[in-house]
């Protein structure tokens, strides 16, 4: 399960709380897609529990799209960093 809230002031802040599955990854895209051209993103990963492949691979590419990763485990920030050298 996951649970989104968004929060906007001057920039845009998605909490994610739970599991990112891949089931959820379109909804972040609209989400993410919905915002305004210019408007800084950040995704915050406090209470993100866990992830999988999919998730990791959507959060290496918000990345490189210029999407803030706020508050992300040290074990997340690896793996996306292995994502990004195809390690």
């Amino acid at each position: 399960m996951l649970r989104i809230h968004r929060k906007a002031n001057g920039e845009v802040v998605f909490t994610l709380s739970g599991q990112i599955g891949q089931e959820h990854i379109g909804e972040l895209e609209a989400l993410i897609a919905a915002e305004g051209k210019g408007r800084r993103i950040i995704l915050d990963l406090k209470d993100m529990t866990l992830t999988g492949q999919d998730g990791i691979v959507f959060l290496a590419r918000c990345e490189a799209a210029g999407i803030a990763l706020r508050n992300c485990d040290p074990y997340i920030r690896e793996w996306i960093t292995r994502q990004g050298t195809g390690s």
